[in-house]
């Protein structure tokens, strides 16, 4: 009445049952997707405030805007007559060797003047002129684009 002991495995050699599972080699992109119009949105909305500057009432004319891909240097008189270096308030006699301070450093592109409607011309002139007798001959004057009313 002995039995014999040994070891029965099932018909499929000790191997688990069911099907093996293939890798999957597929990239799931909807996260991707999703963070990337979440940026996008963020970027839209960021940039508009990044150009701020110093706040200007600007002339309106007829001509159009300028395509420029760098960062243009800017030399803005207000309407009290205060002049600013991009965001930072210089007197006129450091205009020249601030600006000639940074065409040493490689910068060859147009210099940007801008002046408030109600700023004096004859001081808007002043800085024009210091700016061009310094040698900067690539001078831009800031208007904005007349509307039809």
């Amino acid at each position: 009445m002995g039995m014999s002991v040994g070891s029965q495995r099932g018909g499929n050699g000790g191997r688990r049952r069911g099907r093996r599972h293939a890798l999957m080699s597929e990239i799931n992109v909807t996260p991707f997707v999703d963070v990337m119009l979440v940026l996008l949105i963020i970027f839209m909305v960021a940039a508009p405030l990044l150009t701020v500057g110093v706040p200007i009432d600007l002339p309106e004319t007829q001509a159009r805007a300028l395509n420029s891909e760098t960062q243009p240097i800017t030399v803005s008189v207000n309407g009290d007559g205060q002049i600013y270096l991009q965001e930072t308030e210089i007197p006129i006699d450091e205009v020249v060797a601030k600006l000639q301070a940074i065409a040493q450093a490689g910068y060859e592109e147009r210099i940007y003047v801008r002046g408030d409607k109600a700023a004096d011309y004859g001081t808007v002139m002043r800085v024009m002129a210091r700016i061009s007798a310094a040698g900067f001959r690539n001078l831009g004057l800031v208007t904005l684009q007349e509307q039809d009313s």
